[in-house]
This record gives C-alpha cells, sequence and structure tokens, in this order.
C-alpha cells in the first residue's frame, strides 16, 4: 500500500514545471496598514496547497487587484473587494492569484482503514463526517486535471 507520503512525493514529481500559486498572510503595520504579504508559493492540488516540503489545506482564494469605485449588492462583495487590495497593497501583482487562511493539511487528510484519503467537502450534515475519498485516486484526478489531460 502507498502511503501518503509516498503518493504526495510523486505529485510534486509529476508538477515540475507547473507553475505554483502565491500563499499570502495578512499583517499590520502602523505605517502601511493592514496587507496581505507573500510567504512562500504551492501548487493548488484540489483542497490542497503543495509546497517544496508540506501540505497545506486550501483556505481562501483570491485574485489581487483594485477594488475599483463601484457599488457593491452585498456587503460580502465590498469585504472581497478590500481583501484583494490588501494584497496589491502587499506586493501582489495585479490579477495574481493569492491563498490565503491555508491549514496545515492534516484537517483533511486522515487514514481509514490503513487507507489515505482527503476530505474534499464540508461536513455533511447528521453524522459530521464529510465527504472523505481515497487520497490516490483524488490526487491523480487532480493532477490529470492540472496537466490537461
Amino acid at each position: 500500500m502507498t502511503s501518503t507520503a509516498e503518493l504526495v512525493a510523486a505529485v510534486r514529481a509529476a508538477l515540475v514545471g507547473i507553475p505554483k500559486e502565491a500563499l499570502g498572510e495578512e499583517r499590520e503595520s502602523r505605517w502601511r496598514g493592514a496587507r496581505i504579504v507573500r510567504v512562500g508559493e504551492a501548487w493548488h492540488v484540489g483542497v490542497l496547497l503543495l509546497t517544496d516540503d508540506r501540505v497545506l489545506a486550501t483556505g481562501e482564494v483570491l485574485r489581487a487587484g483594485d477594488p475599483g469605485r463601484r457599488g457593491y449588492a452585498a456587503e460580502s462583495a465590498r469585504e472581497r473587494a478590500a481583501r484583494r487590495e490588501m494584497a496589491l497593497r502587499g506586493g501582489f501583482r495585479e490579477g495574481e492569484i493569492v491563498h490565503v487562511g491555508w491549514s496545515d493539511g492534516s484537517s483533511v487528510l486522515a487514514v481509514h482503514d490503513g487507507v489515505p484519503v482527503v476530505r474534499w467537502s464540508g461536513p455533511s450534515t447528521g453524522s459530521g463526517a464529510g465527504g472523505f475519498r481515497p487520497l490516490e485516486g483524488y490526487l491523480r484526478e487532480q493532477v490529470d486535471f492540472m496537466l490537461g489531460r
């Protein structure tokens, strides 16, 4: 049987040459205000972010950008625009994808009956188990998508 570490290593090898996306963290200072700064990069593989040496769970995904001067139908749209602007202030290029609020991959990875699995959906109502599926098939599907197969 293949371990989680072996599966992740194979994915990293398969993705060599595929561009990574930025990892950001919120920072606040008296002089520069609230901003999102670059702290690394990772391949975005479904619900996972793979760095060269870590497995993270995705959080918020945004695209750095100017919020513009338009009206918003919802407060959530206004907040999202403000977060895109925070990424610009933090040094990201206009339109660059930024992952914020990621966490340790152990929140979405587990082993059930000796098989590595991934939680690819939120907890289901009732049991709280969420949607688990075998990690090997999930990663194969994600890599095929990323490589255009």
